[in-house]
């Protein structure tokens, strides 16, 4: 017995003499290899996942363009600006706590990784409840303040009404997609929004086209794929981290919530400010009535899937840079900023050739293009304008997210606001004088302000001083 206690005596004083041990690394961390190899084998799930939640909105769009008219997608179209006012939020605060999960994870601190994860899902938790709530509350009034036009305010409404019920899913989802993310997990939700993806479809086809539902059906098939989406996420994410070994966590910590909020509320902040910035501009499109304000709907159905890419290489890039800032390897997270900017931009520069060429065809799938050959014309005309410039709207993305990565969240959001606020302002100032030409130019004008504001602070290098955890 004594030989014995005084091996293990020996084996902790050897233990002792290496000093403390290097931090944990794990599957998914992006701290070591090729910054090249790692970011591209990241952000392409990333890509390909939320294509497919644009092609099911995409899909959904085109069905009931087609089955039920260019009036019940113009509804579609009047409800979205509110509905993804409340997706920012959701996918703000996602994108927020996973920063800080980020870092922690690359630190190789997995205790409080798992905490942080833990506290940032039951406030998000609680958050979904009250906005799915506001939402239901106020979507008549918003509608209302909007100006909506009244032969579509109806079916504006159901839509509305039906999706805020299925919010709650939503909040979910994003959340439990950004910590997978921040774990360097981008595969998992690629494969769940395949399967919502189907469903979703399935059921737009059997609701609307079956069933003769119309916008409502549309809604209710969201609903059912969104909670599915969200079931199956908590599902294998609970599964994944009850097989990463730690010597125990908290529940809730209100230390690590306050640093979360940290860095979420900005990012809320920014999303919520953007898709504000989105029902205002949309509420000049209403004024110029239901011809033009199909075309639109369909032209950024089709814009939302275009810019997917270039937007998750910047969610890579911010991915990869916290986790590199929290093994204080900030050399490594300029590499990776280089990296995702030669991909950002050279995606861009394809789509928008491809875009520019094609993008009649893609709007003509929305419609019949011998009743509403007037809105396909501004959907076109609208793609035309925009595509030019996916290549700077990529390069602001992954400048913008080197600063979100590092927690360097005031000049983050402050360039998102100045982006905001230039493509507002010139909409509102120019519409009637440009009949509503403008509202096509803001955006390229919005996102050339951002890249300069952006680039000008990533060299300022202050972004490589800022500690989070």
């Amino acid at each position: 017995m004594r030989r014995e206690a005084y091996g293990e005596e020996v084996r902790e004083y050897m233990e002792s003499a290496k000093g403390p041990k290097p931090p944990q690394k794990m599957r998914g961390s992006m701290t070591e290899g090729k910054p090249a190899r790692v970011l591209l084998a990241f952000a392409v799930p990333m890509i390909l996942g939320n294509l497919f939640q644009q092609f099911y909105n995409l899909v959904d769009s085109m069905i009931v363009g087609k089955l039920v008219g260019a009036d019940a997608l113009a509804a579609v179209g009047a409800s979205n600006a509110i509905t993804m006012l409340f997706v920012m939020v959701a996918i703000g605060t996602g994108i927020g706590c996973s920063v800080v999960i980020s870092q922690l994870f690359g630190a190789g601190r997995l205790s409080e990784m798992k905490s942080a994860i833990s506290t940032a899902l039951l406030a998000i938790l609680v958050l979904s409840l009250i906005l799915t709530a506001a939402g239901r509350l106020l979507s008549k009034g918003i509608l209302h303040l909007m100006g909506t036009p009244a032969d579509i305010f109806g079916q504006a409404l159901s839509y509305l009404n039906i999706y805020f019920y299925g919010f709650f899913f939503l909040f979910l989802y994003n959340a439990f997609s950004a910590v997978f993310n921040a774990l360097g997990d981008s595969r998992k939700p690629l494969y769940f929004l395949i399967f919502s993806s189907a469903l979703n479809i399935g059921l737009d086809l059997l609701f609307v086209g079956k069933f003769g539902l119309g916008v409502a059906g549309a809604a209710v098939a969201t609903l059912i794929a969104q909670a599915v989406s969200a079931a199956l996420s908590f599902g294998v994410l609970s599964y994944k981290l009850a097989h990463i070994q730690t010597e125990g966590y908290r529940r809730f910590d209100g230390g690590l919530l306050l640093g979360m909020t940290k860095t979420a509320i900005p990012t809320i902040v920014q999303q919520s400010m953007v898709s504000i910035g989105m029902v205002l501009i949309q509420s000049v499109v209403n004024r110029f009535g239901s011809v033009f304000l199909a075309g639109y709907t369909a032209a950024v159905r089709i814009d939302g899937i275009a810019i997917v890419p270039m937007v998750n290489a910047g969610n890579a890039v911010s991915t990869f840079v916290a986790q590199n800032m929290g093994a204080k390897k900030p050399e490594r997270a300029r590499q990776g900023y280089h990296v995702g900017l030669v991909m950002a931009t050279g995606i861009g520069l394809f789509i928008g050739v491809m875009m520019f060429f094609f993008g009649d065809v893609s709007v003509a799938s929305f419609m019949d293009a011998a009743t509403d050959a007037a809105s396909i014309a501004v959907g076109v005309q609208y793609i035309g304008v925009v595509s030019m410039f996916y290549f700077i709207m990529g390069a602001m993305n992954v400048t913008n997210a080197v600063l979100r990565g590092a927690g360097d969240m005031g000049w983050f959001m402050g360039i998102t606001l100045v982006n905001l606020a230039t493509r507002v302002l010139l909409t509102y100032i120019f519409a009637d004088a440009t009949a509503g030409m403008i509202i096509m130019w803001a955006n390229p004008i919005g996102w050339t302000v951002g890249l300069a504001l952006a680039f000008f602070r990533y060299r300022q290098g202050a972004w490589k001083q800022i500690k989070l955890v």
